[in-house]
């Protein structure tokens, strides 16, 4: 087994400031006892301006009667069914848009001949995900954290409430184009179960947005979560930044980004010494190297050059190249420990891309590592090892990572049970010789 970076020395973490570009926000929860006619509820205040909370805790009987109750639950039921209808229209609407965007192609037709293959065959497991995220009371859907379109995340929390939990502040993949806040559905109910909050970022995706947009909307995500999640049982002083394909590439643009105006002393809703680690997965940081390899594989070059706004914006976007300015190298300085993971076999971004970053950070005295996986593809590390259930190796590491410095949360990691397996091993060896990823 890998131990990335376990032996570190904490450092301390300052309080985080409350965003103030947001005005106050309310949330009311309503916690039935099944086996009570009292109702608890529960207020909390969060006072963007002072950083202030306030919680207020009251019980008394329940105003409704069983009948009363019984349809209260149905038409919960019935809410849980309009969000599902009205995510699926968003993820429709927005494919046929691309579609349109993109044209007809050999290379886009067969791909996505092959992602209907993938995912019939995978459905097996994904039905069950899904069910759990509609209907567990432990996901917190489309919480609002700006004012653009798809500026939403989801929460997943642990089914205990025993003290402040470490928080992974997860941004997904999707080529810049498919990505989408449920595609981290999985990781996130794997994390909860090891008393892990985890935040899945939704963003504008292209032709929504393009890569400023992506990278802006990231970084006031993040600035949410530092400065909200304690108000969901988070600790903010125990907040980790992750990113997956395009996501990983999101997360570092933002990432360097604000360790480059927080040196230059620019006003800031965040701070890089609030997230404890940046876990990149199959992630490119180099436009350069990448855009000949994208259009051999279907993302053609002018749509590639469209979502990354020219050749020009190259640099800017490309974290591996911006570590050469000496200002930006030495703003990398600021930046927590950096642990990249890549599959040797991922077809879709080479490995490479991940070795030269980790290069590119160490060169300029950040804190970095790289670990790969061997025989691993791009879907592997995260869809087919999680669905296989049973040893994740990535997982694993992941988790002795964030509990490294809890003794009691490795004690439980060592004692918890297998993982349940959700595709059958057939379905997922097929899966792996059709993925178009």
């Amino acid at each position: 087994m890998h131990s990335p970076l376990r032996n570190q020395q904490p450092e301390h973490r300052s309080r985080p400031m409350m965003t103030t570009s947001t005005v106050s926000e309310i949330e009311e929860v309503i916690i039935p006892d099944e086996d009570d006619s009292d109702t608890t509820t529960t207020t909390t205040l969060l006072n963007a301006s002072n950083g202030e909370q306030m919680r207020r805790r009251v019980s008394g009987k329940s105003l409704v009667d069983g009948g009363n109750r019984r349809i209260s639950r149905q038409q919960s039921f019935g809410r849980e069914i309009g969000h599902a209808a009205a995510e699926t229209y968003l993820i429709t609407r927005l494919s046929f848009k691309l579609l349109r965007y993109l044209g007809v192609g050999y290379r886009w037709m067969t791909r996505l001949f092959a992602l209907a293959c993938y995912a019939m065959l995978l459905m097996p497991g994904f039905l069950q995900v899904a069910y759990i995220y509609f209907f567990s009371s432990q996901v917190r859907r489309s919480i609002v954290y700006g004012d653009q379109p798809r500026n939403r995340l989801d929460l997943y929390l642990p089914s205990n409430n025993d003290g402040m939990k470490p928080v992974v502040v997860f941004v997904t993949g999707g080529a810049w184009i498919i990505g989408y806040k449920a595609w981290g559905s999985l990781l996130g109910m794997q994390l909860a179960e090891r008393d892990i909050i985890v935040a899945c970022l939704d963003y504008r995706n292209f032709p929504q947005g393009t890569i400023s947009d992506m990278v802006t909307d990231t970084s006031q995500g993040i600035s949410f979560v530092c400065n909200n999640i304690s108000a969901f049982g988070g600790d903010p002083n125990r907040i980790y930044l992750m990113g997956q394909s395009a996501g990983a590439h999101i997360a570092a643009c933002a990432l360097l980004e604000q360790a480059t105006k927080e040196s230059k002393g620019e006003s800031i809703s965040w701070r890089v010494s609030q997230i404890k680690a940046y876990f990149g997965l199959s992630g490119g940081y180099n436009l350069y190297n990448l855009v000949d390899h994208f259009h051999n594989r279907g993302l053609y070059r002018s749509i590639f050059l469209s979502i990354m706004e020219g050749e020009e914006s190259f640099e800017k976007f490309s974290p591996e190249v911006r570590l050469k300015d000496p200002v930006v190298g030495k703003a990398a300085s600021l930046m927590p420990p950096i642990i990249l993971f890549h599959g040797s076999s991922d077809n879709s971004i080479p490995c490479d891309a991940s070795k030269t970053f980790t290069d590119a950070l160490q060169a300029v005295g950040a804190k970095a590592e790289l670990v790969l996986y061997s025989g691993k593809t791009h879907t592997d590390l995260f869809l087919q090892d999680p669905l296989r259930g049973g040893k994740d190796e990535l997982f694993d590491d992941i988790v002795s990572v964030i509990h490294a410095e809890d003794n009691d949360a490795l004690t439980k990691d060592s004692l918890a049970p297998p993982r349940k397996r959700l595709v059958p091993d057939l379905l997922l060896k097929l899966a792996r010789e059709v993925s178009p990823f």
